[in-house]
């Protein structure tokens, strides 16, 4: 059974704002990391979601994996390149990374990539 990944992208960013109406605090830092860990410099934006793709992959976080190809393909980043960033996972995470890659990351990628042609 695949997983509705769209209404998982917005349960997450939905649920971000939420926390933050009671805990701004925690969550703004939280935020202000992600602003500065993503702004490009040596590496730049697509690069870094696609490293995110493959930590989501490898630590099999379903709501990381679901964001970050989002991010990864609106950053410019092809399929090909999605998928091939999540098998570098595969070599450190083995099974679990590969089955987070055949099933969650295809089904955000088969959702998400019409977002972005």
């Amino acid at each position: 059974m695949s997983k509705d990944v769209r209404k998982m992208l917005s349960d997450f960013t939905g649920g971000l704002e939420t926390m933050a109406e009671t805990n701004e605090q925690h969550v703004g830092a939280f935020m202000n990391l992600l602003g500065a860990a993503y702004e490009p410099g040596a590496v730049d934006l697509k690069t870094k979601e696609l490293i995110s793709v493959a930590i989501g992959c490898y630590s099999r976080c379903e709501y990381c994996i679901v964001f970050h190809t989002y991010k990864a393909l609106e950053a410019g980043a092809t399929r090909q390149e999605i998928i091939e960033a999540a098998m570098v996972s595969v070599a450190f995470g083995g099974g679990p990374s590969i089955a987070y890659s055949v099933t969650l990351l295809k089904d955000s990628l088969d959702e998400f990539e019409k977002d972005f042609q």
